[in-house]
């Protein structure tokens, strides 16, 4: 018979639990010695929520502010009445009678919620599971009687056979009944295994949040670039902005400490926006056409270059590009204005980043914004406009000009006229670069035929004529072409290449119908963007450097080192001049180690040339007469050193000039590009690390705080270096 049987018809225990609590009580009974009948206290709920990855759910706690908001609407709520709690710096809300949490600005999936007390872990586990709230609940009840009574060693039995001992405060195990131990261990040594048992989240360990600041200072929208994922783990663009608000959070705790502390400052809400599953939906049925012509072999890989590199194609394509610019400015509307509703008191600023292909989607977006004084465009009309000089005045004064009206009258010049300008046109009147811009936009857009808007054959950059253009021996333009060739050229252009309008600011973009957003945005911020490349792709040269976003005045466009896509957007709009990247300071306000060595050698081979030169100057013929006390030796090392001095101050006075040059005004003046640092492990292999370094930027705390010391430098706040 097994010493795990109990005679007189007391309760049969499995061997498992004998042996087990046996062992257990001998080494409990000396911590019996020590504690003595303590008072029972009801144990204090904390609330988690279930994320599900992989079909591997794992308990994350809420931050204590939002649990005991939970918690006070649990017991204050009305039993058949639904109530609704906003968490999560109010992106969630959670259902509380039907537990569970269902996201605000984007869709997915609703999550379960538990108000949890008892925890349970095996040897095996990461971290401690919540017990469902009917088992805790009968677990506390156990608890209290034991407590209570100081009856320990008591047993608690669910329906599934598992059973509970409670051996004394500090040591609760739960073990499995024989007949399931097979299932609960895949090896004999693991079956004799129990599980610990705790009470309370301030007995497991487990990081509890901190809570988010209820103010908001600043919105920002998140555009992602190709594919649905945006790193190597295959995470979504919710993810990955996720992880840019928790280091923008840690980053306002750390170097905005003391304003925080003031109440002066709160924090940035990011918000993602998702354009990728609209072009890839059922509206569009794109997937199924391209998957018609896939072929069968090496299946993965063409599902990911489907899934992915193809959306590069599908913006340069007319009809998808207007679908991914209609879903993106759409998509940012209704975010705005649900943060709005949600938000009522917030009175901030909006700003938009754009990651990779994102980038360039804002970009062509921001371009083609109007400012308020700029009238919308009127639908094509059958009915022949007509113009006046009282229409030229109307308008001048509109655009804030009309101290150039009696330029343009002296010409006779009208809307209609001023639409078949060009700029070389104006200049010859002597009217400056900015205005004869806003004179040209309004006409061209305005008061050009439609005739003459969609008949034209598209030049280099910024340039237009008139198909049925002849010419002569005289110097007249001509396209070499009859009018039957014109037209079979233009109409063949339509289907055999994309159409690109190519604007007065030279910027050639795909010919669709741009919306417009519900706001200016203060400042764009690119991730990793190949704007450079598309606009020299384009046939543009140049940037001129007056050119202005219509509504955004500040733009930064920010980028890894190793990164294959990035490219610079300085050199576009200064090109006699060759500036450096700025670098970006690392968050915890130095440069990288590597880097400082890489600086330290070649500052130390510098030093050394310098000298070596100095000293293999060739003799002078008449030399001044030498100080008494004063050796040849001494003589050249104190030229040395003013060469080095001179060499020192030409140096900095170099830096100075380059910080000083003005790079355009779409960042007002100031600096675009600017350049993070590798860490030392890239250094090593730049291949080896190009495609994470395009994939950095949702994690970087750098780009992060760059984006941090833009916004709340605008709002006065400022910066603390944190103490090492």
């Amino acid at each position: 018979m097994n010493s795990g049987h109990v005679q007189g018809g007391k309760t049969q225990v499995s061997p498992v639990v004998d042996e087990v609590s046996n062992s257990s009580a001998s080494s409990s009974e000396m911590l019996d010695m020590d504690l003595g009948p303590a008072p029972y206290q009801e144990v204090q709920p904390h609330w988690f929520f279930c994320r599900r990855a992989d079909d591997n759910a794992s308990w994350l706690p809420f931050s204590r502010e939002d649990s005991d908001k939970l918690q006070n609407a649990c017991d204050t709520g009305e039993k058949k009445e639904e109530v609704v709690v906003a968490v999560d710096g109010e992106r969630y809300d959670v259902h509380v009678k039907e537990r569970r949490r269902y996201a605000v600005y984007w869709e997915q999936a609703p999550t379960e919620v538990r108000r949890c007390t008892w925890f349970y872990k095996g040897n095996k586990d990461a971290r401690f599971m919540p017990y469902p709230e009917d088992i805790s609940q009968s677990l506390e009840e156990a608890y209290m009687i034991t407590v209570t009574l100081d009856e320990w060693k008591r047993k608690l039995e669910f329906p599934t056979g598992e059973t509970v001992i409670f051996h004394n405060p500090k040591l609760i195990m739960q073990y499995k009944r024989i007949g399931l131990q097979d299932e609960w261990a895949s090896s004999p040594s693991e079956q004799t295994r129990p599980r610990t048992v705790k009470r309370g989240v301030d007995n497991i360990s487990v990081e509890i949040p901190d809570g988010e600041p209820e103010k908001v200072d600043h919105l920002v929208f998140m555009v992602h670039g190709i594919g649905p994922a945006c790193d190597l783990r295959l995470r979504s663009i919710i993810q990955g902005v996720n992880d840019f608000r928790s280091a923008s959070l840690s980053l306002l705790a750390s170097h905005y400490k003391q304003a925080q502390q003031d109440g002066q400052i709160g924090r940035v809400e990011f918000l993602p926006v998702n354009w990728h599953s609209s072009l890839h939906g059922d509206a569009t049925g794109v997937d199924e056409d391209i998957q018609r012509i896939t072929l069968p072999s090496i299946s993965k890989l063409r599902h990911f270059t489907n899934d992915t590199l193809l959306d590069l194609f599908f913006y340069n394509s007319p009809t998808y590009c207007q679908t991914i610019v209609d879903t993106v400015a759409s998509e940012i509307n209704r975010l705005h204005a649900l943060f709005h509703q949600r938000h009522p008191e917030f009175k901030g600023a909006v700003s938009v980043v754009g990651h990779s292909l994102g980038s360039l989607i804002l970009f062509d977006l921001l371009t083609n914004q109007r400012t308020d004084s700029e009238p919308r465009e009127e639908g094509p009309s059958d009915e022949p406009s007509h113009l006046s000089c009282d229409t030229l005045e109307q308008t001048l004064s509109s655009l804030g000009l009309q101290q150039y009206l009696d330029t343009l009258q002296a010409e006779n010049l009208d809307l209609e006229s001023l639409a078949l300008c060009q700029d070389s046109d104006l200049k010859d009147l002597g009217i400056p670069l900015g205005p004869r811009k806003k004179i040209l936009n309004y006409a061209k857009r305005n008061c050009l035929p439609e005739d003459c808007k969609t008949g034209a054959v598209h030049l280099a950059a910024g340039r237009q004529v008139p198909p049925q253009v002849n010419s002569d021996l005289h110097g007249n333009r001509s396209l070499g072409l009859t009018v039957q060739q014109t037209q079979f050229h233009s109409a063949q252009s339509i289907t055999s290449a994309v159409d690109y309008e190519y604007f007065d600011v030279g910027i050639g973009q795909v010919s669709i119908e741009y919306p417009q957003l519900a706001f200016h945005p203060q400042t764009f911020f690119a991730f990793g963007s190949p704007i450079g490349m598309f606009l020299t792709v384009r046939g543009l040269k140049r940037v001129d450097p007056n050119y202005t976003f219509p509504t955004c005045k500040s733009f930064y466009n920010i980028y890894h080192p190793f990164d294959p896509v990035a490219y610079r957007i300085e050199p576009m709009i200064v090109s006699d001049v060759d500036l450096e990247p700025m670098l970006i300071p690392h968050h915890k306000g130095r440069k990288r180690m590597h880097l400082e060595l890489k600086d330290l050698k070649n500052n130390v081979w510098g030093s050394l040339r310098t000298a070596w030169q100095a000293f293999s100057k060739p003799q002078v013929a008449a030399l001044p007469p030498v100080e008494e006390g004063e050796t040849t030796v001494e003589r050249n090392l104190q030229e040395t050193q003013a060469v080095c001095d001179e060499a020192e101050s030409s140096g900095s006075a170099e830096e100075t000039q380059q910080t000083e040059i003005k790079v355009g005004m779409l960042n007002g003046g100031r600096r675009i590009d600017y350049v993070l640092q590798e860490k030392p492990i890239e250094s090593f292999n730049e291949y080896l690390f190009a495609i994470q370094s395009h994939l950095c930027y949702w994690g970087s705390e750098d780009t992060a705080l760059l984006l941090l010391k833009e916004i709340y430098d605008k709002l006065g706040v400022a910066f603390e270096q944190p103490q090492q």
